[in-house]
């Protein structure tokens, strides 16, 4: 294998929609998530009331990678080799002398096996990998401390809730019937939740199709929700820009091979036609389906017989491990945690932020009183110090490394000299070609640009454009796995 990467070299260049092609406002989606999931504890479950109040400093528990056991309560943040770095129960930290109780004398986590070769979710774990449920982890945690308080026995239970209110807020039919407290806010306020694009980002995917690439958008997004993002970061011709879309993909398991595949369906104002295709015979767009007859459609449109794909996404359960492993795909992931770890956002990005920003200002004049008075609340609110979900967490660390704690003499904690590679960083090493901060860090660059690629026999700052994160850059990394 090369030690370089080209898009030029693919025929078939794929993209995700959430937090890839389009970016959010973090810290807005952040605060309407984790209402949206608390408001129907309190309303429909009976939860304390309380936990619809926050504080800017409350937002430094929520942080990508960490895994919820469901069975204690605990929430761990893993090495690479399954390894317990650190720990809470609920929001609560736990010491060195306390993790070693509960995970003994090596720190293992004993689910780490199954979540490490499959990154399936279980009865008896959850990992947080994307920033659609990364406010249920802070929800949870606050949970746990509720239950603690109350004298609660805590165990998975309560796990049953937490899903029921994902499934309220994001169910495919909500949108539609307007239920729930996200989609109707972000159906009212796209610009307050969503980045748009830049021209040069629009420019870069015309000049892929104008060079015989055939491009796809592939998201588990439901149509009607796809739509409306993508006129407001791609504008009212997104589609001319796409060869195929496919929505409601349901991934992971869009790349599951027979007999679990779901047919292709076509879509008629928003909704799927009951009965499936049998086959993909045409460019188009289509919902649910499966890599298979994809791949048999991209083969007659290339005219090769294994065309190569790349693919763009910002989840290693649903994009990076499972496009890599079954479709044998090579998988670009976006990793915003890249910027929240000194990496410059991109010129691009910049200015049209900037312009969004003016536009934004532009509407708050003609607002009226209250509308004035929900902006200055905002403000306040930021100027007091959220911590952006992609940035480090004084309580967590780095989503990168972490140093090994173990109890020293007199339980004391004594830390390891050297740092470890992160499970969630390890696993980019490894399902990835190569990590960048945003598809507008590359849009700018020339298709046969060559980028470094991760590679096991190289350095673990290989493979991120345009430069590694300051976490992975301050020492000698270990990858113990």
């Amino acid at each position: 294998m090369s030690d370089y990467f080209s898009l030029s070299d693919c025929d078939v260049i794929g993209f995700d929609l959430d937090h890839t092609l389009c970016r959010y406002h973090l810290k807005e989606t952040s605060r309407l998530i984790y209402e949206s999931f608390a408001r129907y504890l309190v309303e429909h479950k009976g939860y304390d009331p309380d936990l619809l109040l926050l504080t800017p400093a409350t937002w430094d528990f929520c942080f990508k990678g960490l895994v919820v056991d469901l069975e204690d309560g605990n929430l761990v943040k893993l090495a690479a080799d399954g390894t317990v770095l650190r720990a809470t129960h609920g929001t609560r930290d736990l010491t060195a002398a306390e993790i070693l109780q509960h995970y003994g004398p090596r720190r293992q986590w004993k689910h780490f096996q199954s979540l490490n070769t499959s990154f399936t979710r279980s009865a008896h774990y959850y990992f947080y990998d994307n920033y659609f449920d990364l406010p249920g982890a802070l929800l949870c945690g606050r949970v746990v401390d509720m239950l603690n308080k109350r004298g609660n026995e805590v165990n998975s239970e309560f796990w049953k809730d937490m899903l029921a209110a994902i499934d309220h807020n994001f169910n495919t039919s909500a949108f539609k019937e307007d239920a729930g407290t996200y989609f109707p806010s972000v159906k009212r306020d796209p610009g307050r939740y969503l980045q748009p694009c830049s021209e040069e980002l629009k420019a870069w995917l015309r000049s892929m199709k104008d060079a015989g690439k055939v491009l796809l958008l592939i998201t588990s997004s439901h149509s009607d929700y796809c739509r409306l993002i993508c006129e407001h970061v791609l504008g009212k011709d997104y589609e001319d820009l796409f060869d195929i879309i496919i929505t409601n993909a349901l991934k992971p398991g869009f790349f599951s091979l027979v007999p679990h595949q779901r047919p292709f369906r076509t879509l008629v104002d928003d909704v799927e036609e009951s009965e499936g295709l049998p086959a993909l015979d045409k460019p188009g767009w289509y919902s649910q389906g499966n890599w298979p007859h994809l791949h048999q459609l991209l083969k007659t449109m290339t005219g090769k017989p294994e065309p190569k794909v790349v693919y763009f996404g910002d989840s290693m359960r649903s994009d990076m491990f499972p496009a890599s492993s079954f479709g044998r795909w090579e998988t670009v992931m976006v990793v915003e945690e890249m910027e929240g770890e000194g990496v410059p956002t991109s010129a691009a990005a910049r200015a049209n932020q900037a312009q969004a920003q003016a536009q934004a200002q532009a509407q708050t004049q003609d607002q009226d009183q209250d509308q004035d008075q929900d902006q200055e609340t905002k403000a306040k609110f930021e100027d007091q110090g959220m911590k952006a979900p992609s940035d480090s967490s004084r309580q967590w660390g780095s989503y990168f490394v972490d140093a090994h704690k173990s109890a020293g003499g007199a339980g004391e904690e004594k830390e390891e000299q050297e740092q470890r590679l992160t499970w969630c960083c390890h696993s980019i090493h490894k399902y990835s070609t190569m990590a960048i901060p945003s598809v507008e860090h590359i849009a700018g660059l020339p298709l046969d640009y060559k980028f470094p690629r991760f590679s096991p026999d190289r350095p673990p700052t290989r493979g991120y454009y345009p430069r590694p994160p300051d976490s992975l850059q301050g020492g000698r990394s270990q990858d113990t796995s």
